[in-house]
């Protein structure tokens, strides 16, 4: 993308011509004028995920990682398969817990469908403390078709890339890995946290992988303040 040819965003705004039926002068007046900010925030994500792409190699993986998986246990390098590169989500289920965290469990609810397209393009796996049979029993209770699930059983890989806190509780953590030359390489986290939030906001990323957010952030009341999600709900209402 060659930001010189680019059309401005409000002319591409204007051209855009929608409009919905019974809506006032000053809501698409409004509605215009967000629409540019919007093409703007494509274009800056856009950018950003170039810049992201042309990182330089991560550190190098020293460590031999063993994950114990459905059918035993497995090195790092085995989770990558045929593919090159490799995400891995730690998912907040460690052994202290009684249920696993809400907020992973929306987000990996909205990925299990999406894993067979991702795993065309790049391995995925998710990583937790608990056990691996309690990992799939939660699996199985949660009607999960096709998460990857994966015991950390020494606790050092989770540890090493940030998905334990200091006090030694579960962090949720996602990191990307990528194998050049032979080697396994780091290559991203998003390293967003509570010291890097904007005042009075929650600690978030950007890109945010909620898709819940993505859907709550396009209506009038946006995001709750307080609210998180819930591992069950009262169906009856």
């Amino acid at each position: 993308m060659d930001a010189n040819n680019l059309v401005s965003a409000r002319e591409l705004a204007r051209r855009n011509g929608l409009s919905f039926p019974n809506e006032s002068p000053e809501y698409r007046q409004a509605r215009d004028d967000l629409l540019a900010e919007e093409i703007e925030l494509r274009r800056h994500i856009e950018r950003v995920a170039k810049q992201r792409r042309a990182l330089p190699l991560g550190g190098p993986v020293t460590k031999d990682y063993r994950l114990q998986g459905p059918d035993g246990q497995m090195t790092l390098k085995d989770l990558f398969a045929d593919k090159p590169t490799l995400v891995i989500y730690n998912y907040m289920y460690g052994p202290q817990r009684e249920r696993p965290c809400p907020m992973c469990t929306s987000m990996l609810s909205a990925l299990d469908g999406e894993i067979p397209d991702i795993r065309q393009q790049v391995a995925f796996a998710v990583v937790a403390r608990s056990p691996i049979e309690r990992l799939l029993a939660f699996k199985k209770e949660r009607g999960w078709h096709h998460l990857p699930l994966y015991c950390d059983t020494t606790d050092e890989f989770s540890r090493d890339y940030h998905a334990i806190g200091a006090d030694g509780s579960d962090d949720a953590a996602y990191n990307v890995f990528t194998i050049r030359d032979g080697r396994i390489h780091h290559f991203w986290n998003p390293e967003m946290g509570p010291a890097t939030a904007d005042p009075g906001q929650d600690p978030r990323g950007a890109p945010d992988f909620m898709p819940l957010w993505t859907v709550l952030d396009t209506t009038p009341e946006g995001r709750p303040p307080t609210w998180y999600p819930s591992l069950t709900y009262n169906t009856t209402r």
